[in-house]
């Protein structure tokens, strides 16, 4: 039984780039920790009735997903920057240390939304073997509507290397992620049902599986 944790820089994040993986991880009896990073607020223009379905989505993906605990850290939507990492590195190093994870899943470091490159950042920085021992492996998961915009340079490519066939899983992450109705809406809209599929089809296709979920793996240490 291993500790998986999966951090969003928002919510849904973690469902488009890992639910079925997670649900796979769940069936195998590991626990499951979700760290949220932003929040919404009044004064950042969200009226209390979006707030407060925002709540009721994360608490209900949390049961689905067989959250074990959730930590969020509410920093204001859209609003991170880099001095934000400063605040944000000792924070998720005190979660990093009482959930003492195997498996950290995180946001793709070229992603088009600043908030997701911002969070890869401070993640990375609490992933230092001699600080956190446990670490076994660390994996960037694409968010599709924000990998795939990232500008075409070399250096901002994600590069799957690391493929779960999520084939059995599929029909329950795609029901999860229903549960975000604000945020999907109907093809071509990139966080459409039928193209989160669509992309899960493919991946499988590349790997020899029906459906599969894409990561690239930053860390991998073999260790008993």
């Amino acid at each position: 039984m291993a500790n998986i944790i999966v951090v969003s820089a928002h919510p849904d994040d973690e469902v488009i780039g890992a639910g079925g993986t997670l649900l796979k991880h769940a069936q195998k009896g590991d626990k499951i920790y979700w760290l949220i990073i932003t929040g919404l607020f009044e004064e950042y223009g969200f009226s209390k009735e979006r707030i407060a379905s925002r709540n009721e989505e994360i608490e209900k993906v949390a049961k689905m997903l067989n959250v074990e605990k959730t930590f969020r850290f509410d920093y204001p939507t859209m609003q991170l920057h880099s001095a934000t990492v400063i605040d944000m590195v000792p924070k998720i190093s005190a979660v990093f240390k009482e959930v003492d994870p195997e498996y950290i899943y995180t946001m793709n470091r070229s992603d088009a939304h600043s908030d997701h490159r911002i969070v890869f950042d401070a993640v990375a920085a609490c992933t230092k073997s001699f600080r956190y021992p446990g670490i076994k492996r660390v994996l960037m998961y694409e968010c599709i509507s924000e990998t795939e915009f990232a500008p075409a340079l070399p250096e901002k490519m994600f590069l799957p290397n690391y493929f779960v066939d999520i084939t059995r899983f599929i029909e329950n992450k795609l029901e999860i992620m229903k549960v975000y109705a604000s945020e999907i809406d109907e093809h071509p809209f990139p966080r459409s049902i039928e193209n989160i599929k669509a992309l899960a089809h493919f991946r499988g296709a590349s790997v020899g599986v029906k459906y599969a979920e894409a990561f690239q793996l930053i860390k991998l240490i073999d260790k008993d």
